[in-house]
């Protein structure tokens, strides 16, 4: 079972024709994969209305089923959350992995940002940043992507000494883009989000009109966006973007947006001889099992590996 699992995560973020996955014509052995990411100020599980309930907090993550997502405000361990882990707990509740980035002990544990992800990371890195309230930055590298989460200071400039460490932690990723995301306690037109644009572009809404919103806080009747999702470099406009109406669960709304890598998986181009399926199942991008590939396409060897057939 646990081997089934495993194949069919890999098979959704890597076949050529699916319902989620595309081919890019300029570039035949490449995919285009969408990605959905979020960001969720989720106040260690106490709504709008001073209810713990960590429950509702899972509901909103599952019914709009992010990729990844970033947490901000999560507890571990501490008494005001009655001692739960609360990324263990919203991993299993939501089917996926749970990363703790820890930034301050509170109460007997800690505190800090977390991020939640369908892929198991390969590599995790929790970076110290200045705080008058010790804060962190979550870095987790998956196949395709990094993605980093974090919670800046409410002193003005304790963010602005943040940024030039997000930007370098950003700059060591060479081949592979860089997204971050979190509640940056600044306005989009304040100089620490100016700053931040230098190096990053914002894929989220900052710019409120009646037709597109983009507040986040206070949830109930938002004023003000203070929550960002962003790429290192330039980027294009993300397919979707929207602030998820959800004004009970936490003092801030979520955020998420849709973009698109432009990957190339490992494996395409690796001529495929008999003895690389030894002893090893071989199947269609449907999910058939194949008994012997006969004609030139890509298969899976493996349950990662993939070849074309010469």
């Amino acid at each position: 079972m646990k081997r089934n699992r495993l194949f069919l995560l890999f098979l959704s973020v890597s076949m050529f024709v699916s319902p989620h996955c595309s081919a890019n014509d300029d570039n035949p052995t490449a995919v285009i994969l969408p990605l959905k990411i979020m960001s969720y100020n989720i106040r260690h599980g106490e709504g709008m209305d001073k209810v713990f309930d960590l429950d509702r907090t899972a509901a909103v993550i599952s019914k709009h089923a992010p990729d990844i997502i970033g947490l901000q405000e999560v507890d571990s361990f501490v008494s005001r959350s009655n001692r739960i882990n609360e990324m263990g707990y919203l991993a299993t509740k939501t089917s996926m992995h749970g990363t703790f980035g820890p930034a301050i002990p509170l109460t007997g544990g800690k505190y800090g940002v977390g991020i939640l992800s369908k892929e198991r990371p390969l590599r995790v890195n929790n970076i110290p940043l200045p705080g008058k309230e010790e804060r962190t930055l979550l870095v987790c590298e998956f196949e395709y992507y990094v993605f980093a989460c974090t919670h800046l200071d409410l002193n003005d400039s304790c963010r602005k000494a943040s940024i030039p460490i997000i930007v370098e932690e950003a700059k060591r990723w060479t081949t592979k883009p860089f997204y971050i995301c979190g509640d940056w306690n600044d306005t989009p037109s304040s100089q620490t989000i100016a700053q931040i644009k230098r190096n990053f572009t914002l894929l989220n809404r900052t710019t409120n009109t009646s037709q597109f919103k983009c507040y986040t806080y206070p949830a109930d009747v938002p004023t003000k966006c203070i929550d960002y999702i962003a790429k290192y470099g330039k980027s294009s406009v993300p397919k979707t973007r929207e602030v998820i109406d959800e004004p009970q669960a936490s003092d801030h709304r979520p955020i998420m947006v849709e973009i698109e890598l432009d990957i190339t998986p490992e494996g395409i181009n690796t001529p495929f001889v008999e003895h690389d399926a030894a002893d090893q199942d071989i199947y269609y991008l449907d999910g058939r099992r194949v008994n012997q590939p006969q004609a030139k396409g890509i298969y899976i060897v493996g349950k990662k590996k993939k070849y074309i057939v010469k």
